[in-house]
């Protein structure tokens, strides 16, 4: 179980503490709040604060001339012989309880990086002196069970009558997921992990709906402490939960789980890591499982008909044999367009053209600095005309640079090019979402939101609701170099699915692609998965990729001698450089972090990326 709620402290400070132990006084290890000093450092606690000091509290310490945060994470150390110890000058609050600082010390190990990093995601971010009575549910009645909270209650009660510790479960994208939410509160105190912000609102809105105490991390860290269920994203798998029985990770294949920063810690495997170390069940929910969560754990999926049915309907348009002249938009794709509700047309480059030819002698647009391809800068305006631009930031007129000409067919369209041509076959206005858009159009009350929405796969995480999701090219998702290509479009398919909803919801997703057998599209086709899971852990297998190996790369101006000395290391193997990076691969993530401990850090900056993406 869950680590009991910590009990509450007094903020106490000092001006001028005396330096040195004195009687009745306690040396603890303290850990600053400064990322260049990652060691424990001692400290003394003046005897009157003794009884407030704990594994975990937050503290403020004198270091180089200035105070500054810290947490005690060892309790009467016994210093050098003849050291001089500075006292603690503050009792900040309530920290991570000790469960959480076993858990951060073991994730600094697992991906190369600094405790600071998870003893700042486990704290609060207001001081919490004192940690209430447990909360009372506010039902009055109790929703009657439906297939998720029985599938998700019969799941966590057999792993817990097992000892193991994670399940996973196959849940279709456009089948509600408050069932499976309610089950993991009537077990006790869980946490609820969603991929992004809006998803843990929603979800903390219908469960206070319903009446239960459920808090929102990170400003319900405190209720959490005290027993209530917490919801949040990624960073929520740091709150305490006291009593702590059950996790579910929903969409654990979202990449939005694992930190883009070094360390690159996933909120997944914390996750796992945390639910066996308590003794709680970790669920991972999901309506395409990673291969990475399939090798955790046994597979449990809902009726075949049930799955059928929280998937919407597919029409691939082949275009294998397709006009040329058509481009983009062939009879398939215009008929959804002006047909089909409110629709979400992706196309995941950004700007107006990304790649261009002259219509006269037909050569392809290069910069002439650098030879790269160029793409067009924007609409332009009279006083500022468009541009031609690599992607180093060269420029140069829009015109040809072998014959001069000035019209140029555009290749490779991108966004900004797909809205206006989609504006002229629909014959309304389309807005426009990418990762730059800061607004969602018709969100306010400036007049109803537009039919049609273009955009990045951006738009797939703004828009909550749409009968119809046009991929115009879903070859660039499942041709990208890396070789998580096929998870990360099958994810962009589910999360397409839950925007137009199941079969019940005459939803409908298009995709144009000169691949339709592929083991992703047959996988959406028939509402199955496993066609593409099977085949991916296969090929993963024989290529010696994750799950049946763990993988780092190793980057910065240090990194030529740190994969120098690496290659000595005992079972792992290193290679590069390509591109001032190299790739260190290891049978599994234990042998992975220990070889890595292991090499002495250069002076120069080397940024670690363990369990990366793209490769």
């Amino acid at each position: 179980m869950g680590s009991p709620a910590p009990a509450g402290v007094v903020a106490a400070t000092t001006a001028d503490p005396a330096p040195g132990p004195q009687p009745g006084d306690r040396v603890v290890g303290v850990v600053a709040d400064v990322p260049a000093l990652d060691r424990v450092l001692d400290y003394v606690v003046p005897g009157r604060w003794a009884a407030h000091v704990r594994l975990g509290t937050v503290v403020r310490i004198p270091l180089q001339g200035r105070r500054v945060r810290g947490w005690v994470v060892e309790l009467d150390r016994v210093p050098p012989p003849g050291l001089v110890l500075r006292a603690v000058t503050r009792i900040s609050g309530i920290g991570p309880p000790p469960d959480l600082l076993e858990l951060g010390l073991w994730a600094a190990h697992r991906w190369a990086g600094r405790r600071l990093t998870f003893l700042r995601a486990a704290t609060p971010d207001r001081a919490v002196h004192l940690i209430g009575p447990p909360p009372h549910s506010g039902r009055t009645d109790a929703a009657e069970p439906d297939d998720g909270a029985r599938l998700l209650g019969a799941v966590a009660e057999e792993a817990e009558g097992s000892g193991e510790a994670v399940r996973i479960v196959r849940w279709p994208p456009g089948t509600d997921r408050l069932g499976l939410a309610r089950a993991a509160l009537a077990r006790g105190p869980a946490l609820l992990l969603t991929p992004g912000q809006h998803e843990a609102d929603t979800l903390v809105r219908r469960l206070q709906a319903e009446g239960h105490p459920v808090a929102r991390h990170p400003e319900g860290w405190a209720a959490g402490a005290a027993g209530a269920t917490v919801v949040g994203g990624r960073a929520a798998v740091w709150a305490p939960v006291a009593g702590l029985r059950t996790i579910v990770v929903f969409d654990e294949h979202d990449e939005r789980y694992q930190d883009e920063r070094a360390p690159t810690w996933h909120a997944r495997e914390v996750a796992v890591e945390r639910a066996r170390r308590c003794g709680a069940v970790a669920v991972l929910v999901s309506p395409v499982p990673s291969p990475e969560a399939l090798a955790l754990g046994p597979l449990t999926r809902p009726s075949r008909a049930a799955e059928r049915s929280g998937w919407p309907a597919l029409t691939v348009v082949d275009r294998r044999s397709a006009d040329p002249r058509e481009g983009l938009y062939p009879h398939e794709i215009v008929e959804a367009l002006r047909t089909g509700g409110r629709v979400v047309v992706v196309h995941n480059r950004t700007g107006r053209a990304r790649l261009l030819a002259c219509t006269r002698c037909g050569e392809l647009c290069r910069c002439d600095e650098c030879g790269a391809a160029v793409h067009s800068s924007g609409r332009g305006t009279a006083a500022s005309p468009r541009q031609l631009r690599c992607g180093a930031g060269h420029e140069r007129p829009e015109v040809c640079g072998s014959c001069g000409a000035t019209r140029l067919a555009v290749l490779r369209p991108g966004v900004d090019r797909v809205r206006d041509d989609v504006e002229a076959l629909v014959g309304e206005p389309v807005a426009e979402i990418t990762a730059a858009t800061e607004e969602v159009p018709g969100s306010g009350t400036a007049g109803p939101p537009p039919r049609v929405w273009v955009g990045t796969e951006a738009v797939l995480h703004r828009v909550r609701r749409a009968d119809t999701v046009v991929f115009l090219d879903l070859d660039q998702h499942l041709l990208a170099p890396r070789f998580t290509a096929g998870a990360r479009t099958l994810s962009l398919l589910a999360l397409a699915a839950r925007l137009v909803g199941g079969r019940h919801r005459d939803g409908r997703l298009v995709l144009q692609t000169r691949q339709p057998t592929h083991d992703v599209i047959e996988a959406v086709l028939h509402a199955d998965p496993e066609r593409w899971s099977t085949a991916e852990s296969e090929r993963r297998e024989a290529l010696g990729l994750p799950p049946f190996s763990s993988l780092a790369l190793i980057e910065g101006p240090g990194a030529d001698a740190f994969a120098t000395s690496l290659r000595t290391a005992a079972g792992v193997a290193v290679q590069g450089p390509s591109s001032g990076r190299y790739l260190v691969r290891a049978p599994d993530a234990e042998a992975l972090a220990d070889a890595l401990a292991a090499v002495e850090r250069p002076a120069e900056r080397v940024r670690i990326a363990v369990d990366p993406t793209d490769v």
